[in-house]
């Protein structure tokens, strides 16, 4: 068993000289923090190698990328215009980080991206074994995990995003959005940096998709997918132990030297993109030197900006305005022996980074939107001194943990000219103060620590799934099932009526009987070793005028109500409905705040509907009503049962295991059938002995033996019935 880690790159840099390839270990974050993974004997990194390699040489760079635990995924410049520089960046990059005027939706890059997700497929299921566990990186590989679960349904599937994910509103622009999110829900875990993208994504997965979620769990059919908050550290020890070495020291006497004395230095590191907030910072700074003009000569920006897609018509036009900004600000304000900024387009070796972070008094990360930015974490871990102080955008999700940095409001300048104000005369004991704190985050939560959490969490839900799994009703198991009908002598089949014998509609009066399930249970009556026990939520009015025709016997409104095939029907004893008028007075409260819900009042309950209302806004109504009225409901007696799109409360009394149990008392049958969708059924899956045949429909997490997915399914089973009956 081993795992293997695919990505859009692989951990190193491919250079050719002399006609021979060399390869140089890259130092991103995630390269660092999968090192220890992929490096030991039993892992695999598969990425593409990061230029174009001609068909004839591709086995040797296979050759010798495997003797360092890497495969390649070989993509032509074509591919790699139009699914990595176009679909990825063009189209996903723009809308999950807020900016939807820069988004393309070309087709041709929709098709490229969908071809390469499949090329990584073809490399991974080429090496892939039993067993093996496989973890997806970040937004240009969305489409992967499913692709890999349609082929290796058993196989253990993470994925990671390193960048934000949008709310609804925003994701929802993407053409292609269903297809993207099914990509995604393949995996059996998901992981993200912030609990908001957690958020943002089952709110999207469930009003896009037909699945439903639980706390941070989606429902998918079969399966659950989890979805959780990770957030990527970085290799604290390697940052800490580097601001000691020979090397950075002479780079930070070699900047002192040149340093005026008492002049105060703002750092500020990104990579050129529009996200990063980099005209609003220069535009704060400019604030501040017209606004304090005490800092004239006094203070000095290092900005470095790095290289990256400058071709690309945003991305240039984004350059011409920082160069732009840097020349005004400084042809405004500089002396002859002082510049107000000092602006790198370039990158640099990190042993002048860490020189630079060791120097700054002060580091500027506000970018627009981020999906973590580690730039603050280097920082902060450089500090052996516990000085200097963080200033960090509330949009970045490092701000969730670094709480001690000064969070700012990355789009107000007039805030970020307050925060660099306030930096300059924060007191020594608080700058140590703040940065032992943030210092100590970034420690425990490294980029280990990330590794190791996200590796657990994807075992643990393996495990979670696995235990469980009740059994697909189809092929052996249902013959199994057949087997024991046939040779049954007395038969009981409890069956639950609505997502069970039909589908579920929008108006609750639509779901009637059609004509297929009229002759599906006159075929299962005729047979006079068949007993059928029709038990539903429905009012015993409507079953009555539905099935009273029927020799079926009917249990309604969850128990409440009992009706043998030749009786009349009768209520539970003892029954009250006296709470009524006081919890339907607050459920009217709830319904005109809820365009689409209404209330259904049954003899001893009430239901409010909700798969009407608008989706989420149902939801949240929900929520509130199982909040605030639990309590109510429990001092009255009440249960409160939330299920598909409603929330029921009925007497505790009234429940469908008991009334099952009761109408099998003085009964004897030797095939016990029970098959329903809702959690109310699971009262009957509990209350039955060992011996009976239990059937969830819709997913396979319940107490019930079997599963089967829709009503469909269902009524297949149940004509099998009528044929096996006649054997």
């Amino acid at each position: 068993m081993k795992t293997l880690i695919v990505s859009n790159r692989l951990p190193v840099k491919i250079i050719e000289e002399n006609n021979e390839y060399h390869f140089i270990p890259s130092e991103g974050g995630l390269a660092t923090g999968l090192a220890d993974v992929y490096k030991s004997g039993n892992s695999i990194w598969i990425g593409w190698p990061g230029m174009e390699i001609p068909e004839e040489r591709q086995q040797e760079v296979i050759d010798k990328l495997q003797e360092i635990n890497l495969y390649p995924v070989f993509l032509t410049q074509e591919e790699i215009n139009l699914y990595y520089e176009g679909f990825s960046n063009e189209t996903l990059w723009p809308i999950f980080h807020y900016f939807v005027t820069y988004a393309h939706y070309h087709q041709n890059y929709w098709e490229s991206y969908q071809s390469v997700n499949q090329k990584f497929a073809d490399v991974v299921l080429k090496i892939a074994q039993k067993g093996d566990k496989i973890w997806v990186q970040d937004y240009q590989l969305m489409l992967l995990p499913n692709i890999l679960h349609q082929s290796l349904p058993k196989s253990t599937i993470g994925f990671f995003q390193h960048i934000p994910f949008p709310s609804y509103e925003i994701f929802r622009l993407i053409p292609w959005r269903e297809e993207l999110l099914n990509g995604l829900i393949g995996a059996d875990l998901i992981g993200f940096h912030t609990h908001d993208d957690v958020r943002h994504f089952i709110s999207t997965a469930t009003r896009l998709l037909p699945v439903t979620s639980s706390s941070n769990v989606i429902l998918n059919k079969e399966r659950q997918i989890v979805i959780e908050p990770f957030p990527m550290g970085i290799d604290f020890e390697k940052f800490s132990e580097l601001a000691k070495s020979a090397s950075v020291k002479k780079e930070v006497d070699d900047f002192n030297i040149n340093r005026r004395n008492n002049l105060r230095t703002i750092l500020s590191i990104d990579r050129l993109d529009y996200s990063k907030g980099i005209v609003e910072r220069l535009r704060a700074f400019d604030l501040l030197l017209t606004t304090n003009p005490e800092y004239l000569g006094k203070v000095t920006l290092y900005m470095v900006v790095v290289p990256s897609r400058d071709l690309v018509p945003q991305y240039a036009e984004l350059r011409e305005k920082i160069d732009q900004l840097v020349g005004n600000i400084n042809a405004k304000y500089r002396h002859v022996d002082w510049n107000p900024i000092n602006y790198f387009y370039r990158s640099f070796p990190i042993e002048v980074l860490s020189a630079f972070y060791s120097t700054a008094d002060v580091c500027l990360v506000t970018p627009m939107r981020d999906g973590m930015n580690l730039v603050s974490k280097e920082y902060v871990a450089t500090r052996n001194n516990n000085d200097g102080v963080l200033i960090l955008s509330e949009m970045a999700g490092a701000s969730k943990e670094l709480a001690d940095a000064i969070i700012v409001n990355p789009n107000n300048i007039g805030d970020i000219k307050d925060a660099i104000v306030q930096a300059f005369t924060m007191p020594i004991n608080e700058q140590n103060i703040r940065m032992i704190a943030m210092r100590d985050i970034v420690q425990k939560f490294n980029v280990k620590h990330w590794v190791n959490n996200f590796m657990t969490k994807l075992n643990e839900v393996k495990e979670f799934q696995n235990s469980l799994l009740t059994n697909y009703a189809v092929s052996e198991t249902k013959d199994l099932i057949l087997k024991k009908y046939a040779s049954a002598e007395s038969r009981i089949l409890f069956l639950d009526y609505d997502g069970t014998l039909v589908g579920f509609a929008g108006d609750i009066d639509d779901a009637s009987p059609d004509e297929e399930l009229y002759t599906l249970l006159t075929d299962l009556t005729a047979d006079e070793r068949n007993k059928i026990v029709i038990i539903s939520g429905r009012k015993h009015e409507t079953l009555e005028k539905w099935f009273g025709h029927l020799k079926v016997d009917m249990i309604a409104e969850h128990g409440a109500w009992k009706k043998n095939q030749d009786g009349e029907w009768a209520s539970l004893p003892l029954l009250t409905d006296q709470w009524k008028q006081e919890i339907k007075a607050l459920l009217v409260g709830y319904t005109d705040r809820t365009p689409g819900s209404f209330i259904e009042e049954k003899s001893y309950s009430l239901v409010w509907h909700y798969r009407k209302a608008d989706e989420g806004l149902g939801e949240l109504r929900a929520n509130e009503i199982a909040s605030n009225l639990k309590v109510l409901a429990t001092d009255k007696g009440l249960q409160l049962m939330p299920g598909n799109k409603v929330i029921e409360f009925k007497n505790i009394e009234v429940n469908k295991g008991k009334a099952a149990l009761n109408w099998l008392h003085d009964k004897h049958a030797d095939f016990i059938f029970a098959i329903g969708d809702d959690h109310t059924d699971e009262d009957i899956f509990r209350a039955l002995d060992e011996h009976a045949i239990t059937i969830k429909v819709g997913n396979n997490i319940s107490e019930a033996k079997y599963y089967l997915n829709d009503y469909i399914e269902v009524r297949k089973m149940l004509a099998s019935f009528t044929v096996a009956g006649k054997a």
